[in-house]
């Protein structure tokens, strides 16, 4: 296999991997590994979400109207402060 990638990249990526202990070839592997496998995404390949996230509900019921962004941005204020 032939890749063509920016040499910014691939020397980034050479540092990372040395960093790692690992090859380059084998991170390579196992990023495609991850996007080909639709379990690790939790949705199947037509995008409905898997069984295993499925179960994996709480039986909280959230509000429509929860602004989930506001509530996170008050949480940190309040934790921060």
């Amino acid at each position: 296999m032939t890749l063509k990638l920016d040499k910014e990249v691939i020397e980034n990526a050479k540092l990372y991997a040395a960093s790692n202990q690992r090859s380059l070839s084998s991170i390579v592997e196992s990023y495609l590994n991850s996007l080909t496998k639709s379990e690790n995404r939790g949705t199947d390949k037509n995008g409905e979400i898997s069984p295993f996230v499925k179960s994996m509900k709480s039986g909280v019921k959230l509000p429509h109207h929860l602004d989930e962004k506001k509530e996170y941005g008050d949480y940190l204020a309040k934790k921060h402060q």
